[in-house]
């Protein structure tokens, strides 16, 4: 199977991913122009291991393999939840790591300090030192990440190839591999990482193992500008007011230099929330945003464009695309979208959102169900490690996902989300449901379909497997017969 090595590169990268692992998880699928899936290699490069959206990213990816290690992957499987492999195996902690950068200052790190003859006096190289970076970047402290300094992270993040993961990373890559990177262009770790990576893929040391392949790979990117600001704050580093200036910056920068890539998107919103100023660590934290799932579908367009090559390291052409919506509202819905993009997300949204709806609400009321009884299916099952710890710990993820896009600015909030048993279907905003002619409704509607297809699924599996099938069986009919979808 061909793989897609994803690197997501600070925070941004690591809200994409997520994203991208909502939407795979929903069925959203990650193949090349003649259907073939890709196998997901997910890399990120942060020096911030402690932020929460990356801890939360990983955590996310991993209760998913989980789930997808527990499900049938072939052709008799009609199920298309979690159907996309996120090959873990490779990179195992997925995060390249960066040594000395705990517990010590920039200063420090590039040994300042050290920069004097044998008076003691500084030499040539402390003077350009203090000529390049700021007092307040040499107290910079490197385990929170760059803060915006872009001249910071260039230096730190160079150190990267020179790790076991990065060594991993070229011996596995195939003829048929692809890369792609996702960064920011308006913060610190992000716009000094893209051009570093992209520079290091294309130069790689010939004597590594993979190294043609590496060096001559298809390789997309995603640039994402500023969607968000975030507050004043006098003891923090980071200032949104720079974000346009340090946009453009960058923007003039790749222009003239950033010709190694084979495909190359560009997001970003003039509508944007406030957020807290987090400079790094369990508090940088941002809620979920439209503009990553967005950034997510250039991960699936660009696994699908055929026609790109590259010879001794230098693409053939290049291709830009931004992306763009159908109606300006700041709650987009459904209908607000392009076609091309309510192809790939609306009725896998809808399918899951509506699995995840019947977890939270319902399934314990209906363990008397036929389709529960006779495929075995009690509190002994609802308390499995599977079911318990996995997907329901990824549901939950899921729906907060969720309800971070709907409450931010701009929104997305396709579903109306709290509870509402008595009117079910309504959930999808601007949808009219279809009627279905029978006397049951709402939950008792949706439980008739799993007794249906009850009959049918295939028994021949493990219970995890057999659940799952059933489950996407039913609604597949279900969101068809309601939302001719």
């Amino acid at each position: 199977m061909a793989k897609l090595y994803i690197f997501g590169i600070g925070g941004t990268g690591s809200r994409v991913l997520r994203s991208l692992t909502m939407l795979m998880a929903t069925g959203v699928k990650v193949e090349d122009n003649t259907g073939k899936p890709y196998d997901i290699v997910p890399i990120i490069i942060d020096p911030d291991h402690a932020a929460a959206d990356l801890t939360r990213t990983v955590k996310s990816m991993q209760d998913y393999v989980k789930i997808y290690n527990a499900i049938n992957h072939n052709n008799c499987n009609k199920n298309n939840f979690f159907s996309t492999k996120i090959n873990m195996d490779i990179i195992q902690s997925v995060c390249l790591p960066l040594e000395n950068t705990l517990d010590i200052d920039f200063k420090e790190y590039i040994g300042l300090q050290d920069m004097k003859d044998f008076n003691n006096k500084p030499n040539a190289n402390y003077a350009l030192a203090s000529i390049l970076f700021s007092e307040k970047n040499l107290d910079a402290k490197m385990d929170v990440g760059f803060k915006g300094n872009p001249n910071i992270g260039t230096v730190v993040l160079n150190q990267f190839t020179r790790t076991v993961e990065w060594d991993n990373f070229i011996a596995s890559f195939a003829q048929d591999d692809k890369i792609f990177i996702i960064s920011s262009i308006f913060g610190g770790t992000g716009a000094s990482g893209f051009p570093l990576l992209l520079k290091n893929i294309r130069a790689v040391d010939e004597n590594k193992s993979g190294c043609a392949n590496v060096k001559n790979s298809i390789i997309g990117a995603i640039t994402v500008m500023p969607y968000f600001d975030v507050k004043p704050n006098e003891n923090s580093e980071i200032d949104s007011s720079t974000f346009i200036s340090k946009t453009k910056a960058a923007l003039s920068y790749y222009e003239r230099n950033i010709n190694e890539v084979n495909a190359l998107y560009y997001i970003g919103d003039r509508i944007s929330k406030q957020y807290e100023n987090s400079e790094g660590g369990s508090t940088q934290r941002n809620a979920a945003h439209f503009i990553e799932l967005a950034a997510a579908l250039a991960i699936v367009d660009f696994a699908s464009q055929g026609d790109l090559s590259t010879s001794n390291g230098v693409p053939s052409r290049t291709i830009y695309k931004e992306y763009g919506i159908r109606n300006e509202s700041a709650e987009l819905i459904f209908s607000d979208l392009d076609g091309g993009t309510n192809d790939t997300i609306k009725k896998p949204l809808i399918e899951f959102t509506l699995f995840c709806k019947y977890m939270n609400e319902q399934l314990k009321d209906s363990l008397d169900q036929p389709w529960a009884k006779d495929l075995r299916y009690d509190r002994n099952f609802i308390r499995s490690s599977f079911y318990n710890t996995y997907l329901f710990d990824f549901k939950n993820a899921y729906m907060e996902w969720l309800e971070e896009m709907n409450n931010n600015t701009r929104a997305f909030a396709p579903f109306n989300l709290i509870e509402n048993k008595n009117d079910l279907f309504s959930f999808v905003k601007g949808e009219k449901p279809a009627p279905v002619f029978c006397i049951d409704s709402n939950y008792a509607l949706f439980d008739r379909y799993l007794n249906k297809k009850s009959g049918k699924v295939s028994r021949d599996s493990a219970k995890e497997n057999i659940f799952m099938e059933l489950f996407y069986m039913a609604i597949d009919e279900l969101v068809h017969d309601k939302y001719r979808l």
